[in-house]
């Protein structure tokens, strides 16, 4: 049984990627895009557990013709421990595929996913520019159920404060600080400060972007959303 934890967290991302959509200033969408996958990498962390890796089957060689569409993946969750920095990605059906039809390519600096042949589809995950440094031939990838989660080797047994060079430098020229969303006990209310956050410190194109999205928003849901107050 998903738990309302769960449920909430679900409902935060499925919010914020509908302001995503609706955003048009770059750094607007570097925070958002920050915010969703660390949601996602707490969902990832409360999900997996009711999750069972699958045994490797014998499978039939897939059909790879020039049928197949090329799709770049973009969303990803991560997690680390003191060796490894490990990236989590939903692809629903992947453990049908053959073992050689999911593979990795590692640099020091850079991973390569590619899922070919799924659905008449060839998924590809590129992450360059690295936080730090990693080991290419101790670095591998493991198939779950509707998942992939990749291993990248640390070089260095340190903690990554993210998982690329980008991501650390936004952070670090903080604009704007973003709330630890992570401590509140009530995550639909600390979404709500977090949009309030941006429209009182954004200029005009945001908030009218905040404004946009937030009315569309609240046209498709049945019930139930809080308003963000005095914006």
């Amino acid at each position: 049984m998903t738990s309302p934890k769960v449920n909430e967290i679900k409902l935060d991302i499925e919010e914020l990627n509908r302001f995503l959509d609706q955003a048009s200033r770059h750094r607007t969408k570097d925070i958002l895009t920050l915010e969703i996958r660390r949601l996602q990498t707490e969902l990832i962390k409360l999900s997996d557990e009711n999750k069972t890796p699958i045994t490797e089957k014998p499978n039939p060689t897939p059909v790879l013709s020039n049928k197949c569409y090329e799709v770049k993946l973009n969303n990803y969750a991560w997690d680390q421990s003191e060796k490894f920095i490990k990236i989590y990605v939903g692809l629903k059906n992947v453990q049908s595929l053959p073992k050689e039809a999911v593979y990795c390519n590692f640099t020091e600096r850079s991973m390569d996913l590619h899922a070919m042949g799924l659905d008449s589809r060839n998924y590809l995950l590129p992450i360059n520019n690295l936080c730090e440094e990693i080991i290419p031939e101790q670095s591998y990838t493991k198939v779950k159920t509707d998942s992939i989660v990749i291993f990248l080797a640390k070089k260095i047994p340190k903690n990554w404060s993210h998982v690329t060079g980008v991501e650390k430098r936004i952070k670090e020229a903080k604009t704007p600080a973003v709330p630890d969303v992570g401590e509140s006990e009530d995550p639909s209310s600390s979404l709500m400060n977090l949009m309030k956050k941006f429209y009182e410190e954004g200029d005009d194109d945001m908030k009218r972007t905040i404004a946009k999205a937030w009315t569309e928003s609240q046209d498709k849901k049945s019930s139930g959303m809080p308003s963000i107050p005095s914006l």
